[in-house]
């Protein structure tokens, strides 16, 4: 059963840098990083990612222009790009109308844009994990989910 929804997440134009809250910490379009990305503080992400993300309670934003190939551990996360791996949030999962995920998802809310693009599974849990259980779960996905976030063409 559909029904209208109310949403505290930030609209496209919100994302810009010059409207970003003093707390928001951004990498860039420009900027890449490969390997592990930890904190505890909100991340809008619009270069490229490989890795693992991990934000325990904070909030996730990948944005319009981001690439991102890492699974990815938050208490929400929006999605206004391109995700290949597993997402796990402890509250909520948003896929923008512009926004693609590549994997597996496991959260209690989940709402997808139409015209947003997913290929996986969604696992919507009722019960809040902590983040060293969802990074276990994450972890022992199989290997195809694993090989398509990897950018395998032929699996």
């Amino acid at each position: 059963m559909l029904s209208s929804k109310i949403t505290t997440t930030p609209n496209t134009a919100e994302l810009e840098p010059q409207n970003l809250p003093a707390s928001l910490s951004r990498l860039g379009p420009t900027l890449s990083v490969k390997g592990e990305i930890s904190g505890n503080e909100d991340l809008l992400i619009d270069g490229s990612v490989e890795g693992v993300v991990r934000l325990n309670e904070k909030r996730l934003m990948i944005g319009s222009t981001a690439n991102v190939k890492a699974d990815l551990i938050a208490g929400q996360v929006v999605v206004r790009g391109n995700v290949r791996g597993n997402v796990w949030a402890r509250d909520r999962i948003e896929i923008g109308n512009d926004g693609s995920i590549t994997g597996d998802l496991t959260t209690p809310q989940i709402f997808i844009e139409e015209g947003a693009l997913f290929q996986g599974s969604i696992e919507k849990n009722k019960e809040k994990q902590t983040d060293e259980n969802a990074f276990s779960e994450i972890r022992s996905a199989s290997p195809k989910v694993r090989a398509a976030a990897a950018g395998a063409n032929h699996i």
